[in-house]
């Protein structure tokens, strides 16, 4: 388990070197742990926390699957940051593989209108 913590920090360390958030285009960071998922949009330069949503502010419906509260984290995400007229972001999927809930995520994001 150390050597697969190891290698995710790795290849976060190595995305963080590429990826900066400013306030016209913000960073939006995901976690996911083994039960939840969380997502917010951080303003690099002012170093603050502009949305922070998780799957713990969702109602859970018996029977939803993970994946589907991704995505719905991902749209209700688009919606807060499109009523602070934030459009365009940049996608921080934290080492993570681009597929299954992070990529949900992504999915949710720019249904909801993001674009990045």
């Amino acid at each position: 388990m150390k050597a697969k913590r190891q290698k995710r920090a790795r290849r976060h360390r190595k995305i963080r070197a590429r990826i900066f958030g400013t306030s016209s285009r913000p960073r939006l960071a995901v976690f996911r742990s083994n039960r939840h998922i969380y997502g917010q949009l951080i303003d690099d330069q002012r170093m603050s926390t502009l949305i922070n949503i998780s799957d713990l502010n969702i109602e859970r419906a018996k029977g939803k699957k993970k994946i589907d509260l991704a995505k719905e984290i991902g749209m209700l995400l688009a919606k807060k940051a499109l009523e602070k007229k934030i459009e365009k972001i940049v996608f921080d999927r934290a080492g993570f593989k681009f597929h299954g809930r992070i990529k949900a995520v992504a999915e949710g994001a720019r249904e909801g209108g993001l674009k990045f």
